[in-house]
């Protein structure tokens, strides 16, 4: 070998890899991001087309799980297992769902491969909108082998190539499948006493179809439609999905296709390999949720156990609205702002479906759970209307109003308002908390989830604060008023002495001897909810210039901000977490991993003080989303937690839903383009932007100079050029003036 040769072959090697300039925006996406949890849920690798039926995720809690629960067919509410199973065994032994090992796993936002059964067995799986197929692989094909298909809770059938079933759900809904296997199989029957018998159709709480197929097959294709509505229906969808061919590389070629157009809404230049994986694959999660349910015109709502027609706007559920309207659904807006708009005319025909008129607030496939606190649907209506989308804003606000009003406002319950905690709010302004000792009287209270004063406060004030804008935007100019005086209420539960919001019982006292690190119970409910008081200290999205005054003025919140992120935790980890367990991703009191805490590092944009603002938010990024399968610092809630990436990473985002308005933080990437609707572009050149240079030095707008740390709606709806002059040095002065604050509601 040549001299050259060598130095040639050595410094190849020593180079770092090289990622093609062909690289799409989908080969930056790693769900694996999160696969391991840092206290709670994980992220779960998801195989699904954007906001479609069909999702997949290996059958196992999380990452370091070593054995399959068979492989899964259809997953039907965020976090939860598949409604169907397969499995595959060439084992003369058979059970209905058979755990496996796995190895040699790989997952992009459209396939599925992976070996099993002590690597005997080759899985291939790709996934369209409401169906998917699976390629089966046998190693040794000497053996006969038998592909088994169950249901928890329901009905199956097998005859000759083809299987369906069902299962049940809730009370008035089931999820269909219909399947065909390229192979014929020499025997086929359902699962009894271990063994196939010659029955072919059953109903029972666990049932399972076999099919063995004989020795000398070395390939099973098995492809499948769901559906929510019919047996038949399934079939018809994945007819029309897949046409009549079993062809797993079509699958395939066509949803990476539909992936790259979807994530190309957004393109970056600059930055690292590893950031731009971060981004893209924060923006693949926000599509797994809300789910699409038509099928060919026409959906099944289980919020009124009926099949309706469509008209024409898709039917949208499974959102817990709790995450995901801070930044998912304002995400959704900016960029694909028809979809939200049929996201949001959903929920107005579940409010009407329901019959109760009351906007939901946990829609999920078996209905609105009404988990978490608080009717923060009345915020998706607010931002889009005033953002230019076309919403029914008389039904939307009405909906919302009733939802505010006639529902109990007590944590996780969806019955009527009462006399106890609802009837106090509208006569006091405030939940009160119970005193020690104080038994509860509410029977809407639940025992484990508590009151929640002061979180369900704060919430209740952005919550009518929002019914406000959407008023206002209607022209009632009464109602506008009325809403807006009771968007204060917030200002019931703060403490002047202490500087926090405080829990107040029903005698208007505050609870004594109170530690906003710890007072509350587990996970603070007795006083806010999954976080303690200093992250309940910031959540007045739509009013931060009023929390300034109450503060002292912007010099003390900017300093109490620095507080939030220098407070120690004042107990070890394990003690702090095991009280506080959704309060993960700790820089000192602040929170990276829980939607409360999102816009709190944007609050210095209001504080007089932008460039602690860019310094926090590259801390966050940099600190608590990585590329590896710890990168995500908490419970992700599909879309809710990654949303704060995407905008966070692109420079903006959006702090209060509800006014059309966007904050400025310190952008990941030096190019950054993002499609708005009708050809239009939002650029932006953050020149010298790296690790270093996070600090904004000057700014412009459409070529005019810009000292405002926020722009508007209005500033780029018709496509818009931001460009940022970057800096290792922060400017101090830059966006720093008082009129340059961002919006808020009038100060009291």
């Amino acid at each position: 070998m040549s001299k050259n040769l060598k130095s040639l072959l050595a410094a190849l090697l020593m180079a770092p890899l090289a990622v093609s300039a062909e690289t799409a925006p989908v080969d930056y996406v790693n769900p694996y991001i999160g696969s391991v949890s840092h206290l709670l849920v994980p992220c779960f690798p998801t195989i699904q087309l954007p906001n479609s039926l069909m999702r997949i995720y290996p059958t196992r809690s999380d990452y370091t799980t070593e054995m399959l629960d068979g492989l899964p067919m259809a997953v039907t509410n965020h976090r939860e297992r598949s409604a169907f199973r397969l499995s595959i065994t060439q084992d003369e032994q058979l059970q209905s769902i058979i755990p496996t090992t796995w190895d040699n796993e790989h997952i992009t936002p459209y396939d599925y491969q992976v070996q099993i059964a002590d690597n005997s067995v080759g899985v291939h799986l790709a996934v369209c909108h409401q169906s998917a197929i699976y390629e089966l692989t046998l190693q040794d094909p000497s053996k006969p082998a038998t592909v088994l298909l169950f249901t928890e809770n329901g009905r199956m059938q097998v005859d000759g190539k083809s299987a369906a079933g069902s299962q049940r759900l809730s009370r008035n809904m089931r999820i269909y499948f219909f399947g065909e296997f390229d192979v014929k199989p020499e025997k086929v029957g359902l699962l009894q006493n271990g063994k196939i018998s010659d029955k072919w159709i059953t109903e029972e709480p666990r049932a399972c179809v076999a099919l063995r197929f004989p020795a000398g097959t070395k390939k099973v294709s098995f492809r499948y439609g769901i559906s929510l509505i019919s047996q038949e229906q399934a079939e018809k969808n994945l007819k029309r999905e897949q046409g009549a061919e079993f062809d797993l590389a079509k699958v395939i070629k066509a949803g990476r296709k539909e992936w790259n157009e979807t994530l190309s809404n957004i393109l970056v230049e600059g930055g690292t390999d590893d950031q731009k994986t971060v981004l893209y694959t924060a923006y693949y999660r926000t599509f797994e949720r809300p789910v699409c349910l038509s099928e060919d015109g026409q959906y099944f709502s289980a919020f009124d156990g009926q099949v309706h027609e469509d008209g024409g706007k898709p039917f949208y559920t499974d959102d817990w609205i709790w995450d995901t309207y801070r930044a998912a659904h304002p995400l959704r807006a900016l960029i694909q702002p028809q979809k939200e708009e049929n996201i949001i005319e959903s929920y107005l025909r579940m409010a009407e479906q329901m019959g109760t008129k009351w906007m939901p607030t946990f829609p999920e496939m078996t209905g609105d759970t009404r988990r978490m606190n608080s009717n923060h649907g009345v915020a998706m209506v607010a931002d889009a209307l005033w953002k230019g989308l076309n919403v029914d804003a008389e039904r939307g606000f009405e909906y919302c109003r009733k939802g505010i009003e006639e529902k109990t406002l007590a944590p996780w319950c969806g019955k009527p308002a009462g006399d106890g905690i609802d009837k106090f709010y509208k006569e006091k302004g405030y939940i009160p908390a119970l005193a020690k000792g104080e038994e509860e009287t509410d029977p809407n209270v639940q025992g484990f989830e508590n009151r929640q004063p002061v979180a369900v406060t704060l919430g209740t004030s952005y919550d009518e604060w929002c019914l406000s804008r959407i008023a206002e935007f209607m022209g009632k100019k009464e109602e506008a008023a009325k809403y807006q005086a009771l968007s204060y209420n917030y200002r019931n539960v703060w403490n002047s002495e202490t500087l926090f919001f405080h829990p107040k019982d029903k005698d208007g006292n505050f609870i004594p001897d109170f530690d906003y690190r710890f007072s509350g119970g587990l996970g603070a409910r007795e006083a806010y909810d999954e976080n303690n008081g200093w992250t309940y200290r910031w959540d007045v999205q739509h009013n931060l210039s009023d929390l300034a005054k109450l503060m002292g003025g912007r010099e003390a919140m900017a300093r109490e901000l620095d507080r939030t992120f220098t407070e120690p935790m004042g107990r070890s980890k394990w003690q702090f977490y095991g009280q506080l367990p959704d309060q993960t991703g700790n820089i000192g009191q602040f929170s990276m991993a829980n939607e409360p805490s999102l816009h709190i590092p944007y609050i210095y944009n209001y504080a007089g003080a932008p460039w602690k603002t860019q310094k926090r938010i590259r801390q966050c990024l940099d600190t608590w989303f990585r590329n590896d399968v710890m990168g995500i610092p908490g419970d992700e809630d599909g879309g809710g937690l990654t949303s704060f990436v995407v905008f966070s990473s692109l420079g903006f985002y959006p702090v209060t839903p509800g006014f059309p308005a966007y904050n400025i933080g310190s952008p990941l990437f030096t190019d950054i383009r993002v499609k708005l609707p009708e050809g239009k572009e939002l650029h932006i050149i953050a020149k010298g932007s790296s690790r270093d240079n996070k600090y904004i030095q000057s700014a412009t707008l459409n070529g005019k100079t810009w000292n405002k740390p926020w722009f508007s709606q209005e500033d780029i709806k018709n496509g818009a050029t931001l460009v940022l002059e970057m800096g290792s040095q922060p400017n101090k002065q830059w966006g720093a003036d008082e009129a340059a604050t961002p919006p808020s509601a009038p100060v009291k």
